[in-house]
Parts: C-alpha cells; structure tokens; sequence
C-alpha cells in the first residue's frame, strides 16, 4: 500500500511521540521486525518457566508474505515473557527512545526475546493460521489457493528440509477461490469451517481422519450457501457447538445451524452500512457477538435481538479489520483497524458520564488505543496466560507484544470486570 509523502511524515511524527510517552502508558512494549510481514498472529496454549528464571517461554503462530518468487512459511516463534517480579530498567529504555531501534522494547529488562523456533515451507502467502484447540499441535491454515492446509507441527522439523516442497497432512477442498476466514469448533475435536471469495462456507471433520500419510486431501461434510458476495470470516459460537456465524461483502451477518437447513442461516441481518469483515462471539455470553465493518464501525449484538444493533463502537478512523473478545475479561473487547490502530472498550463504561476534556478523547466505553504501528494491521491476539498483553502484526513486518499501563484498567478490575458469573457477561438493560 503506497504511501504519500505527506501522510508518512504524519506517521512518523506520530509514532515519535508514541515512542516517547510508552513508558507512561504500557507495562510492556516488545518490538520485533520479522524478515517478511506476517498476515497472520495467534498465540499458541504453551508456556514454559524455567527454574529460577525471571521470565516464562511462550510460543506465536506466524505466517510469511513474501515477495517475486521467495519461499513462504508456516512459522513458530518462542517470546520470552518477563514475569511479574521482574525489574524494570527504565533508565535503559530512555537510552531506547532517543534511537530509531526497532526490535526492542520496553518493561522486559533485556528479557523480550522473539526468536522464531520452527519453519514449514507453504505454497504461497499465509492469510490465516489457527491452531486446533484439542490439538494445539494441529494447525490449518488459508492459501491462495482455494485449499485449507492442514499441518501437524510435531511432525515436521524446525527447518525444512527440501526447498520449496510444501507437505501438509491434509488438503482440505471445497472451495473455488481464496479467503480469510477460518474457525476450529472449541466443542468437537476436528471440526472446522471455511469462508472464501466465492461465497460459500465449508464444513469438515477431520477428526476420526488418519493423518499420517502426507498429502491426502479431504472433501466437506457440509456447504452452506447464503451470501451473495465474498465471505470475509466465520466463527463458532462458543457456548453452542451447533452453532457458528459469517459475514461478508454483501453487508449481512448470518447465524447457521448445522442440524438446519444448510441453504438457510437461522439469522440474517444487514449489519453495516458497508462490508462486514469480521466477527466473534463472546467466550462469556450464550448471546453477545461483535463485528467489524468496513463502515469504520463495530457493531455489538445481542441474539435475543438482532433487528437492531445492542451498540456501535465509534472511535476509528477507516476499516474494521479484526475483533477479538479478551479471554480474561467479560466487559473487554479490542479491535484492529486499516487507521493502524488497535482500540480496547470496556462494555460497562457505554453510557459513562464524561466531562468535556474526556469527550475530547473519545466515547467513555474507549479504555485505551494502540498506536505503536506505523503501517496497516493485519492481525492479533490476546495472550492465553498474561491477561492484558497482545500481540500484533502489520504489514510493515512489525511484530509488537504490548501490554498497557496498569493504572489505566486498574479502576476497573473489580468493579467493572466481574469474574463471578463467566456466563453473563452484560446485563439484559445494557443490551437493549
């Protein structure tokens, strides 16, 4: 994506300040520049403390994008993440800051290490790569070629081994072109849906499937047929194993049932004003979802009632990429945007009352925003153990593992955080 000069002077002042203040607003920042930009991040269920250290392993799945004729990966990489009883040398960080380094960070004490560990050769760029949650092992992932790949990291070395040849388990086919979205049920071991531009969704179970034998291929149990445009993601529901959700170009936000009629979603609903690009359902709740939509919008809903939208989040500049609900954190949702910027509400700040220097900074539901990338997002993820820090990827190549400030959630951990009730996370009032 070409920028213009005077635009990237902006971003560049920008990113100068952003640098400048990190230590007022993050308790972590790790910056790493990867060899090629990665359209994809998810951190993988590992974790490692070794004896008497001050920091634990942890493990990032990550894909390459590269240019011409170069070789693409499949790619996990080890973080070493400082523990909570790790000292902070600021006075090292100021040293930081009046450099230009950009793979280092802050809060780690020299500890924020990002190595990548393991490197399967891929056909192409990876737009998606999502791990099994019963088999975390098991990892799919969406071409540019219409397949899902589906590879088994322990059972392919750190480095490759032949150049360029590319051995997936399993070829998953069924659709006709390319896409992004891809979801793994969290309820049925190899179970997992598929959305593409051509418009259709795949279903397959790859469960009770020998995987042993290279380069086999595996067609859908289930095509659903709805959306008249691109499909721009799919996700399970995560409280109903039958049930998943899709959006896409044609504006709409479907809800399916697979002991249903898989021409018609059990929900159909013009969610944005313009295309809808993601969507994820809230680990907590039976009904609560988010999109994100192209209208620079996200979109909260309650599937009580999905005629009119529960909220819509407003605080972006251009495209809504990406949502993703915190795992740790009922009220708490983030989402990326093309405006390079990663935003974190609080649900139980909608309504908030705020005085006139607050309005200036946006709704009182706007906890804290990311602005540490200077070039469009293309992914991240929320840590699985560490419950504020997130790891983001743009196309710059940048990899950044963040953390915010502690005083900034700090008001909010008891009371507006609730943990009692994992399965109510907003009360019916604040949804209607």
């Amino acid at each position: 994506m070409e920028v213009e000069p005077k635009e990237e002077y902006v971003i560049n002042e920008e990113y100068k300040i952003w640098k400048k203040n990190t230590p007022f607003l993050y308790d972590l920042v790790i910056t790493k520049a990867l060899e090629w930009p990665s359209l994809t991040c998810q951190w993988l269920p590992f974790r490692d403390s070794p004896e008497g250290s001050d920091y634990s392993v942890q493990q990032l799945l990550l894909g390459t994008h590269t240019s011409e004729e170069e070789q693409n990966y499949l790619m996990v990489a080890e973080v070493r993440m400082p523990t909570d009883s790790t000292v902070v040398d600021g006075a090292s960080y100021q040293e930081h800051i009046k450099s230009d380094q950009t793979a280092a960070g802050f809060g780690f004490g020299g500890l924020g290490k990002v190595n990548v560990k393991q490197k399967i050769n891929h056909d192409g760029e990876v737009n998606r790569a999502r791990y099994c949650p019963q088999k975390p092992s098991l990892i799919a992932t969406k071409t540019v070629t219409a397949d899902v790949f589906l590879f088994d990291l322990e059972k392919h070395p750190l480095k490759p081994t032949a150049p360029g040849a590319c051995s997936p388990e399993l070829r998953l086919k069924g659709h006709k072109k390319e896409g992004y979205g891809l979801s793994w049920s969290p309820f049925h071991a190899g179970h997992v849906i598929s959305g593409g531009e051509d418009a259709i969704i795949c279903y397959w179970d790859v469960d009770t499937l020998n995987l042993s034998k290279s380069g086999s291929s595996l067609d859908p149990l289930h095509v659903f047929k709805a959306h008249s445009s691109v499909i721009e993601d799919v996700a399970f529901h995560r409280q109903h194993a039958s049930v998943f959700g899709s959006v896409g170009d044609d504006k709409h936000l479907m809800i399916w049932d697979i002991r249903t009629d898989q021409s018609k979603p059990v929900h159909k609903v013009e969610a944005h004003s313009r295309e809808v690009n993601c969507l994820a359902f809230s680990p907590f709740s039976d009904f609560v979802l988010a999109t994100g939509s192209a209208d620079k919008s996200v979109g909260l809903w309650d599937m009580r009632n999905l005629s009119v939208k529960a909220h819509s989040f407003d605080s972006h500049n251009d495209e809504v990429l990406q949502v993703e609900w915190s795992p740790h954190n009922e009220t708490i949702l983030a989402s990326a945007s093309i405006d390079r910027r990663i935003n974190l509400w609080c649900l139980s700040q909608i309504g908030a009352e705020q005085d006139a220097e607050d309005v200036e900074d946006g709704p009182p539901e706007l906890l804290f925003i990311h602005g540490g990338h200077t070039s469009k997002l293309s992914d991240f993820s929320w840590n699985l153990y560490e419950p504020w820090v997130i790891a983001s990827v743009a196309e710059d190549n940048i990899l950044q593992i963040w953390e915010m400030a502690e005083h900034i959630y700090d008001g909010l951990e008891e009371s507006d955080l609730p943990q009692d009730n994992p399965k109510q996370m907003v009360d019916d009032e604040d949804l209607e």
